[in-house]
């Protein structure tokens, strides 16, 4: 298991990135794999930029681990943020325009849809939310 402690802004959004795609790299992930994680980092570590902290800005600890039956990667998003799960928002209809769906939501149902696992709790004060995806 690897982690990383960083300053939750958007402008660290690539730092992470490059710190989950080393880790995937070591493990041979397919490129295809790796687009859909660093979108899921995009939008996960993004909303914990934007929402997280209210006007003040905290640290988020991205968590990145190995299971090896079946090979999968664990990405765990920490903060001490607001309490927030993402995954209680009602996924958008998609059936509808963009001009008729309503804003927000596009970004974790993405996550939801490309990810094999998505869950959150909130344990001693903090947001916990861990991807899965099989490699």
């Amino acid at each position: 298991m690897k982690e990383l402690t960083i300053e939750a802004t958007t402008d660290n959004i690539p730092a992470v990135t490059d710190f989950v795609n080393e880790q995937l790299e070591e493990l041979g992930c397919s490129m295809k794999v790796q687009m859909q994680i660093d979108i899921a980092i995009d939008e996960l570590f993004g909303n914990i930029a934007h929402y997280a902290y209210s006007s003040e800005t905290g640290c988020a600890t991205v968590r990145v681990e190995l299971i090896e039956a079946p090979l999968s990667v664990v990405i765990t998003f920490i903060d001490n943020g607001v309490p927030y799960d993402p995954l209680k928002k009602e996924d958008p209809d998609t059936s509808l325009s963009a001009e008729n769906r309503q804003i927000g939501g596009l970004g974790i149902y993405m996550v939801k849809k490309s990810m094999d696992a998505v869950s959150y709790e909130y344990r001693n004060g903090q947001n916990i939310l861990t991807v899965t995806k099989k490699l």
